[in-house]
């Protein structure tokens, strides 16, 4: 008999989106909690089909790679610039909280202060998936409040990716036992961004120059397909670039191509044409990400559950309103900016599925932190919107 394993996990997982996915909008909740709750019922913690979890891993580093190429594709530092006196230090001290307080949490139920680590600082950033759908819902994205969301999501977008280029090396130092050389860690960081600012030189100098006139070159021909084609060849093929040559992680190659196209005039059209396919390989990624959830957690863990929510929720909420009225932003724009930023999402999981596989992260805190993102991304939209129809909006 002849396996059809790929078939029957791409099969099964797009299927079971679809119909948990249309759920989900019904019930006025984020597409993306019925994705998990998809790969929640597909995974092997659950009776019935199960998807083979090999494969949708693969299936989801492919899912990563278009999902950061589309992240570089729409990133904009014109956005950033506009209200970086407030994003930056916002995001930066709103990150250090959750980092903070997850790492506490993370310590005080037992695990080691560098799985705590890893948890926290995989708390610390929000989906921009979640954040860009509820800002689009109310046409809030040029008000300042929206502004000002999306400059923040910028900074910590920034951040994370330097989280995840940085995570293997951190990882392979704390193979060693929990006393770790600095001076040896800190060679061995320098070594990796060598080679990282080596790759963002050849991105520059060359991609930047060849890459846009290529593919505006094949744009002229027409061909919708062959557009298509090519631009997955781009980000696909500079995100293994970055792996096999540069020691860099998949994400990083992804994201500096989506960024290197995102300043030419092809950009917006690249953007276009693979628009539907880097949904659907979105959408297996945060699948893959729900069968590796186990929702005993929710029973044998709710304390902790309950903790996790608190901070994200909670305490990236506060830390957020914190900056905002120092910057003397008023009460109807700190809190729903502080709301709007109180989920995670994408990063927390990239971030979260690197920690298990590299072993500074547990299984048991992979658990939390879905647990905590199913909850927090069906909490932060209900929050907006009660906010959003209390408060007048200024600005």
């Amino acid at each position: 008999m002849v396996e059809h394993h790929l078939i029957s996990t791409i099969v099964g997982g797009i299927v079971a989106a679809a119909f948990f996915g249309y759920l989900a909008q019904k019930m006025a909740l984020p597409t993306l909690v019925g994705y998990l709750v998809a790969g929640i019922l597909i995974g092997p913690h659950t009776p019935g089909f199960v998807a083979d979890t090999k494969l949708a891993k693969q299936l989801a580093e492919i899912g990563i790679i278009l999902l950061m190429f589309g992240v570089g594709l729409h990133f904009s530092l014109k956005d950033l610039k506009y209200v970086q006196r407030i994003a930056v230090p916002g995001a930066c001290f709103q990150m250090l909280c959750a980092t903070v307080l997850g790492s506490i949490v993370g310590v005080m139920a037992g695990f080691s202060w560098a799985h705590g680590f890893v948890f926290g600082v995989a708390l610390s950033v929000a989906s921009t998936v979640v954040l860009l759908r509820t800002l689009t819902e109310y046409q809030m994205q040029n008000h300042v409040a929206g502004k000002l969301a999306i400059g923040w999501l910028i900074v910590e977008d920034m951040i994370m990716v330097l989280a995840i280029v940085l995570l293997p090396v951190w990882a392979g130092m704390m193979q060693q036992g929990e006393t770790v050389d600095v001076y040896q860690m800190a060679a061995a960081m320098g070594e990796v961004l060598l080679k990282i600012a080596g790759f963002v030189t050849l991105m520059i100098v060359l991609g930047r120059r060849f890459l846009p006139s290529i593919l505006q070159s094949v744009a002229d021909l027409r061909s919708h397909e062959l557009l298509t084609l090519c631009t997955l060849a781009v980000a696909l093929g500079f995100a293994y670039l970055a792996f096999g040559v540069f020691d860099a992680s998949f994400a990083l190659g992804a994201f500096f191509a989506g960024l290197v196209l995102n300043e030419s005039r092809v950009g917006k059209v690249s953007a276009a044409t693979t628009e539907t396919l880097r949904d659907t390989f979105a959408v297996l990624f945060f699948v893959s990400v729900g069968m590796l959830f186990d929702p005993m957690t929710l029973i044998r863990q709710p304390l902790m559950v309950l903790a996790t929510v608190l901070i994200i929720v909670v305490g990236k909420a506060l830390a957020a309103l914190m900056i905002l009225r120092i910057f003397r932003q008023n009460r109807e724009t700190s809190l729903l900016v502080a709301l709007g930023l109180a989920q995670i999402g994408e990063f927390s999981f990239i971030l979260a599925g690197m920690g298990l596989t590299l072993g500074v992260l547990s299984a048991d805190l992979y658990n939390l932190i879905l647990a905590g993102a199913l909850l927090a991304i069906a909490l932060s939209p209900l929050l907006f919107h009660a906010a959003r129809n209390l408060l007048p909006l200024k600005g």
